[in-house]
């Protein structure tokens, strides 16, 4: 195993397309092949992933408690080197009248900063970004083109919001009179408490009265679409296509993997995790690793899914049982 105080490297790449000068990471098992015939210069790994010492390693590697998150750190390094924070206003941009934009702020061209918006120190406004009236943005909050922000909805400090993402339009509110759909006018507000980064293209609506709030530290992906009057606490994952009707009530360091469906009116506990395309109807308590529709602990719906497979062989076998009683 080769080991080079002075390796200097001036690239990134992951560890199975490694070239000589590349800084790679393994944080998962599963690459560790990958260790020995990759061509990087440096590899940072976790210190559990264990290294058979008869095969050749021509990596200098850097054992860290967490390569994962180590090799996060360096990433944030590289990209605000690489795209530093832009300062002042370009023109065209509507600023209405009383609206300060902070000397370290940004606001692009074609964004529009309705009447009452607040802006905190360091935020990136990108252009065409629309805030509505009384629309508070927090503290190094970055807005990327062509978000949209609805009037009196808040931001959080340190928040990201993604290309395309929506916040505070109405929630999805109708009720039957004299034969028709009407509308109920949706006059809260969503409220991201911060920390937060929500993914392009999703939507989450505005509470009918009161507040939709995105607890602290909430990760969302992409074409995400979470009701009125959602509440969430700390640290959730949404990943891309979930929903979650209105109303629905959820705890902290919950985990929803793609597609998951969430019914209204619910309530989720803490620490849970929800399996690509579940269903969730109705209540759940804490600490559970869930799938399928209605969804059932995981390794029961892991169960049913081998019994689903051997259906066509057991139906076959019935026949055959029922065919040999009736010949008895």
């Amino acid at each position: 195993m080769i080991c080079d105080a002075n390796v200097k490297v001036s690239n990134l790449a992951k560890i199975e397309e490694g070239k000589p000068g590349c800084l790679s990471f393994l944080a998962n098992p599963k690459y560790t092949e990958f260790l020995y015939t990759t061509e990087s210069s440096l590899v940072l790994i976790d210190e559990k992933i264990e290294i058979d010492p008869e095969k050749e390693v021509k990596a200098t590697l850097v054992k860290v408690a967490d390569a994962r998150a180590a090799m996060g750190m360096l990433l944030n390094m590289v990209e605000a080197a690489l795209n530093p924070k832009k300062k002042g206003i370009e023109q065209p941009a509507f600023i209405a009248e009383g609206v300060e934009v902070p000397a370290d702020a940004y606001v692009g061209a074609f964004a529009y900063l309705g009447k009452g918006v607040t802006v905190g120190e360091g935020s990136q406004i990108y252009p065409q970004v629309y805030l509505g009236e009384n629309v508070k943005i927090g503290k190094n909050v970055t807005l990327y083109a062509g978000v949209k922000v609805y009037h009196d909805c808040v931001i959080g400090d340190n928040s990201i919001l993604h290309a395309g993402c929506v916040i505070g339009a109405d929630g999805f509110g109708f009720a039957p009179v004299d034969g028709q759909l009407q509308k109920i006018s949706q006059i809260g507000n969503v409220i991201l408490e911060g920390d937060n980064e929500v993914g392009a293209n999703t939507t989450i609506d505005r509470a009918t009265m009161g507040h939709t709030i995105i607890g602290r530290g909430t990760k969302i992906d992409n074409l995400v679409q979470l009701g009125h009057n959602v509440v969430t606490g700390e640290n959730n994952i949404f990943c891309s296509q979930v929903g979650v009707a209105g109303t629905t009530k959820i705890g902290a360091w919950n985990t929803f993997a793609g597609q998951v469906g969430v019914a209204g009116q619910c309530t989720i506990g803490n620490q849970n995790i929800f399996g690509a395309q579940s269903g969730v109807p109705g209540n759940i308590g804490d600490g559970q690793t869930l799938m399928g529709y209605p969804v059932i602990p995981a390794r029961d719906w892991a169960r049913q899914a081998v019994y689903m497979k051997r259906l066509p062989d057991m139906q076959n076998e019935i026949k055959e049982l029922k065919k040999a009683l009736k010949n008895k």
